[in-house]
């Protein structure tokens, strides 16, 4: 079911690792030509254009573009009463953590008379996007808003696709579910939106006349960022708008890495493979390992769990896909080798001293240490956040969290006596970088000369 890649006796540098190792391909170069007219669209015809390019994508017209108060109060109110429970613990739990990562104004006193402040200031207003596809995602948005609120964002809005099913009388607007969490969270501003013309609507704002409450018209205002997972469409649409729009990551299929030794239970192991390899058939499974035992071990179990599962075929593409390997190595020092050059969005440690093993970890996304620190634990309760970074990009970026909504502004506030004291140096390397205008900025302030 999953290919094997022997890298036993190989030498393992960096660039032949990058060569040798699995990733899922995500054509987003060829994906722009197809959303850059979608994304034009919407900001030219707004409301109109994502009425038709929903019915013509997502198969259905939204009921409205923006959920009325009173769908998200009933969504909340027919929430199932064990599910809500799941959902209020998922959400304390990453307020938990996630309140430890605000960062505190900083000055700094350079010299007598000059302070150089690093003051943290929350984007002004950010839009987060919630998939639909093969699956529903209430914990997608827990893992977007409640770091956005942490950090002070004034403005948030959600969107997700509108749906064609009639579940529950919500045809027309996203899942009751995502509807649900976010009336959980406070969040009263959601749109009926999905794909790249999603990322369009918050990058360019619209007006809609045809969903005026008491000749008011409904309004979306142009957000500042966008976060949230998407398919390559909305990765796509992320990337041409960039710029425009601040966002977290191009962000692809997702991955599981699994680094184990022979003590490793291999039906544990399985079991956590086919979990990530259920999100679609382009989601990467990799188990890195020094036992051919445990190898042969995880495939028997594969054999038997696969079929068992409830969405057996996606798995087993998945699984079967490029994208995905059991990979064999001479011992725990070169599978931690491939493991950091591989960077995986999510990687299980399955060793013995699997805590010391963690701790030599460079790069992943998040890092889930011991047999009973398995993936799901982090998409939905442990309190770590979820939204990660993929397709290798751990290796220079971290995943979704209160900084990402902070930008460190620099203050500086110099009396005259500290700036006659550095005016010398600031000239001197004005003239060394050819601009005198920017010492003559400074020596304006003495007369034009440069104070002894």
């Amino acid at each position: 079911m999953m290919s094997r890649l022997d890298l036993r006796g190989r030498r393992l540098d960096a660039r032949s690792l990058r060569a040798a190792l699995p990733r899922a391909e995500l054509d987003v170069t060829a994906a722009l030509d197809r959303v850059r007219p979608i994304c034009a669209d919407v900001e030219h015809r707004g409301a109109e254009a994502l009425r038709e390019l929903s019915e013509r994508f997502d198969g259905i017209r939204p009921t409205h573009l923006r959920v009325p108060a009173q769908v998200l109060a009933r969504a909340l109110e027919e929430l199932d009463p064990g599910l809500r429970a799941a959902l209020e613990e998922s959400i304390a739990r990453v307020r938990t953590v996630h309140a430890e990562q605000r960062r505190s104004d900083v000055t700094t006193r350079v010299v007598a008379g000059g302070t150089v402040t690093e003051r943290w200031v929350p984007v002004d207003r950010v839009g987060l996007y919630v998939p639909g596809g093969l699956a529903v995602y209430p914990s997608s948005v827990i893992m977007n808003v409640v770091p956005a609120q942490l950090a002070g964002v004034g403005s948030l809005a959600v969107t997700s696709p509108p749906q064609r099913e009639n579940v529950g009388d919500f045809a027309g607007y996203p899942n009751p579910t995502i509807l649900a969490t976010c009336a959980l969270l406070g969040v009263d501003e959601v749109y009926a939106v999905g794909g790249a013309q999603a990322i369009a609507m918050f990058a360019h704002g619209f007006e809609d006349a045809e969903d005026a409450a008491e000749g008011v018209p409904v309004r979306c205002e142009p957000v500042s960022m966008v976060t949230g997972p998407g398919n390559i469409w909305v990765v796509a649409a992320k990337r041409l708008l960039k710029g425009l729009i601040g966002i977290d990551t191009e962000a692809g299929p997702t991955e599981i890495a699994i680094l184990a030794d022979a003590f490793a239970d291999p039906e544990l192991v399985a079991a956590d493979l086919i979990s990530q390899a259920e999100h679609d058939p382009f989601a990467a499974a990799v188990l890195v390992t020094d036992s051919e035992v445990l190898a042969d071990a995880t495939a028997t179990a594969l054999e038997r769990r696969v079929p068992a599962a409830k969405h057996s075929e996606r798995i087993s593409q998945a699984l079967a896909g490029t994208q995905s390997r059991i990979v064999l190595v001479d011992d725990i020092d070169a599978g931690l080798q491939v493991v950091n050059a591989y960077a995986a969005e999510h990687l299980e440690i399955l060793t013995r001293g699997a805590g010391a093993v963690a701790a030599r970890v460079r790069n992943a996304g998040a890092v889930f240490v011991g047999p009973h620190s398995p993936v799901s634990l982090g998409d939905y309760a442990a309190g770590s956040n979820h939204v990660l970074p993929t397709g290798g990009c751990a290796g220079h970026s971290s995943g979704l969290s209160v900084q990402s909504f902070l930008r460190g502004i620099h203050v500086v506030d110099y009396d005259e006596a500290a700036l006659r004291e550095v005016a010398r140096h600031v000239v001197t390397l004005a003239q060394a970088e050819d601009l005198p205008a920017h010492g003559q900025a400074v020596t304006a302030r003495f007369g034009d000369e440069v104070p002894s």
